[in-house]
């Protein structure tokens, strides 16, 4: 009998895979590979999980952002009646201050017009008086002159008791 190379490939094919039959190689195979799916199956369950908590995450703090909007704007109307209340009251100051600014003003003019008046009438008293004293010196002689006197200092003293 004469073996060629094909027989002894074959032979040793044989005793390859009764060996890797016997040291078990196909059950280690399917071990890491069952190994390796329940790696990926909890690689997967765990990526599941960080996906819902991110999610929740996520949502919790557009929450907050939306809670955070909406106190931002009760501040900023709050902010804008606080402008518009401060706005007014100054308003309402400055027509308070300009009124009394008109008052007082209008005030210091009839003063002025009443001291004008007062010092016009004055004036005409003073002229009237130097009128008379001159009318009254190339009319009357010493005599009136005297009884004159003489009456307006009794009429001062009867006024002044």
């Amino acid at each position: 009998m004469h073996f060629d190379a094909t027989f002894f490939a074959f032979v040793g094919l044989v005793i390859f895979l009764a060996l890797v039959v016997y040291l078990k190689v196909p059950g280690m195979v399917a071990k890491s590979l069952d190994a390796r799916a329940d790696q990926i199956r909890n690689d997967l369950s765990e990526a599941k999980r960080l996906r819902e908590e991110a999610q929740q995450l996520l949502a919790e703090y557009q929450r907050k952002r939306k809670e955070a909007e909406a106190d931002a704007a009760k501040i900023v109307a709050a902010a804008e009646r606080e402008a518009e209340m401060i706005a007014a009251e100054a308003k309402q100051k400055t027509e308070e201050f300009v009124a009394r600014r008109n008052a007082l003003s209008e005030q210091k003019i009839k003063q002025a017009e009443t001291d004008a008046v007062n010092a016009v009438r004055a004036a005409a008293v003073d002229l009237a008086i130097a009128a008379a004293e001159k009318v009254l010196a190339s009319r009357a002689d010493a005599n009136v002159q005297a009884d004159l006197f003489n009456q307006a200092v009794g009429e001062v003293k009867t006024r002044l008791n």
